[in-house]
């Protein structure tokens, strides 16, 4: 059998961290996923599904993202049900995810308030220097020989695969 399902949306809000009795940390997420498709009014619909995340990447989770981040998750669905304090039987289904990707450029992650405060610096007089550098010379070197073979010299072990 196959459970296997892949997303990418924005949280809708930001990820609610617990601990268990025993420690393990876990997260809560809901995920806006857009469809493909407009409807008749020529608008984009979104689904909003419930995503669960378990020990350290329900931290990390937790720790880089915060509402409307974009982020792709890996998992499977599940299912599951309880008995609410009203005593009515609750059904829940629900996107157990095993992978989080996070889609967002590193300067668009979420910061503590310090970082929010002090103005962003960059070293520009590391990156200006370092392309004025009289040291650096491009090599002179053709890809291809004359029948169009590229010429590569790269070995089994240098491959990441």
């Amino acid at each position: 059998m196959i459970n296997n399902v892949v997303l990418v949306g924005r949280l809708t809000k930001d990820p609610e961290l617990r601990y268990t009795s025993s420690g393990t940390a876990n997260a809560t997420v809901t995920l806006a996923v857009n469809r493909q498709f407009t409807n008749q009014k020529g608008e984009k619909e979104a689904d909003f599904i419930n995503c669960v995340v378990w020990r350290k990447t329900a931290e990390s989770l937790a720790n880089y993202t915060s509402k409307g981040s974009l982020v792709g998750i890996e998992g499977r669905i599940q299912t599951r049900s309880y008995d609410n304090q009203q005593g009515q039987r609750v059904y829940v289904t629900e996107v157990v995810a095993e992978v989080i990707s996070f889609l967002d450029a590193k300067n668009s992650q979420k910061t503590t308030d310090t970082e929010r405060q002090a103005p962003a610096q960059t070293n520009t007089q590391n990156y200006n220097s370092n392309q004025t550098s009289s040291n650096y010379s491009r090599p002179e070197t053709k890809p291809y020989s004359k029948d169009g073979v590229a010429q590569h010299d790269i070995s089994d072990d240098d491959l990441p695969f």
